[in-house]
């Protein structure tokens, strides 16, 4: 029997499972680490809390006979490494809104249409060549001491075999990637004088990168929003995922490049070999997470999910705008801001609890409409990660899609599917879709109710534009 190890290097924590060539889960451990905001929009993580935790996971796990192991993790971020593989500063994550300024720089520079050619996306804070701009912008000793950048899970990769590598996926997401011919753009690092070897060897997301001390295979893996769909089985048209993290995805299989020019949804490498489109709001679960831990008073998720259940549509007029780290899809504004609009003395907690839910859940129907304006279409939602455990939460989904969502059997997140690209990657099967296939399974299905939320996601849309102005600059 074949024993594939996934390594999923999250936000909040990382997550090792392993499993059989039935996608059986056999063992799994996680480990939570902290998160560093040490200026407002900033947030950062120390690279060596991924590595404890990953270290502990797989203490816990204590398999000696593995096949193969596939590492995901969180995108976009930034660890800077000096000559002797040290890390030079706190890694810069995902939802870091700092760099704003070099986003411009970069579009000014190359220019704006020839920048989305190329990478099939806008400039964004989130993205790892931004962050690399605002080292050399604003902390240049430090830059002039780099000698390479990582993605959060290369890292692991590297503290694991001692090898520097990417995959296509995870380096879709830095802003300096040609996503059509799936390689570094060297034309941009031309045109903004940074040194290539600074960029690791990129590998397709299912090839054997590099090995073990003891010669386990770690193929390439993927972002985690690539790898996740792998999970689901979103590897093929008609197939649409949606992720409730800590953030939001909407995720669909795409034919070839093709992007949406106004810059909202991101084109990016899929870990099957072709490309995928994805609509991404920063804060999802993060949304409910902030929300429990700042008015539930010690609530769990489940009560706030309970209480909320038994208010009606709408939340008496009550409306939450999620963007409480910025936004990227559909406004791409880092300085949009949360806010409860058309409180009264009349609404209660279940209330607030309602409009939170129905906040993030229009956010997702916002990415939804993009992808379904770039063509993609679906018999059937995939809902997955730690929301999907919500009955009340899918089934509002699916209200809103106006399309039958489901759950999943196994929904491990990326952990999952990157331990089914390591199986691909030793030839356990002979494609990615051929391992969904035999791998991924429906555990319940969710029809929509035919409740009308049009008026209320309409409500939703005009009080962004009326918050517009609350900005941080």
């Amino acid at each position: 029997m074949a024993k594939l190890l996934g390594i999923d290097v999250g936000t909040s924590g990382c997550k090792v499972l392993l499993i059989d060539e039935f996608g059986t889960v056999l063992k799994q451990a996680s480990a939570e680490y902290p998160l560093s905001v040490p200026q407002p929009l900033w947030s950062e993580q120390n690279p060596e809390d991924w590595w404890a935790g990953v270290q502990k996971c797989l203490a816990e796990i204590n398999e000696p006979d593995i096949d193969a192991i596939g590492v995901a993790g969180q995108m976009h971020g930034s660890v800077f490494l000096d000559d002797k593989d040290e890390v030079i500063r706190p890694a810069i994550l995902w939802n870091d809104q700092r760099t704003s300024e070099e986003c411009r720089e970069i579009d000014e520079t190359i220019g704006a249409e020839r920048v989305r050619q190329i990478t099939c996306n806008p400039p964004l804070t989130g993205f790892q060549l931004p962050k690399l701009l605002w080292l050399r912008n604003n902390e240049l000793s430090n830059y002039q001491r780099l000698r390479t950048i990582l993605l959060p899970k290369d890292y692991i990769r590297f503290k694991l075999t001692g090898i520097k590598a990417t995959e296509v996926s995870d380096a879709s997401g830095t802003g300096i990637f040609d996503v059509p011919n799936r390689r570094w753009s060297t034309e941009m690092m031309a045109a903004l004088e940074i040194d290539p070897s600074i960029f690791p060897p990129c590998f397709e997301s299912h090839e054997a990168s590099s090995k073990t001390a003891s010669g386990i295979p770690v193929v390439g893996g993927g972002g985690d929003q690539a790898a996740a769909a792998v999970g689901t089985g979103a590897v093929k048209n008609g197939v649409i995922s949606v992720s409730l993290g800590t953030s939001g995805v909407v995720f669909t299989a795409i034919d070839g490049p093709q992007y949406d020019i106004a810059g909202a949804a991101h084109t990016f490498c899929h870990a099957n070999g072709g490309w995928h489109a994805m609509g991404v709001m920063l804060s999802c679960g993060g949304a409910l997470r902030w929300y429990r831990d700042t008015l539930c008073a010690g609530m769990t998720y489940d009560e706030i999910a309970a209480e909320a259940e038994f208010i009606e549509p709408g939340a008496g007029g009550l409306t939450f705008l999620p963007y409480l780290t910025g936004e990227r899809c559909p406004h791409n504004d880092p300085f949009a801001r949360a806010a409860f609009g058309g409180l009264t003395l009349g609404h209660t907690h279940a209330h607030l609890s309602r409009a939170v839910f129905e906040g993030v859940s229009f956010g997702l129907l916002d990415g939804m409409n993009l992808l379904r304006g770039l063509g993609a279409k679906a018999d059937e939602i995939r809902i997955t990660s730690g929301g999907a455990k919500s009955r009340f939460w899918v089934q509002l989904l699916a209200d809103l899609f106006q399309t039958p969502c489901v759950t999943l059997a196994c929904d491990e997140g990326p952990a999952y599917g990157a331990a089914i690209l390591a199986g691909v990657g030793i030839g356990l099967w002979g494609s990615v879709s051929e391992a969904c296939e035999q791998t991924v399974k429906i555990r319940a299905r969710f029809e929509p109710s035919g409740t009308d939320y049009s008026s209320k996601y309409e409500r939703y849309t005009k009080l962004y534009s009326q918050t517009s102005g609350w900005n941080a600059r």
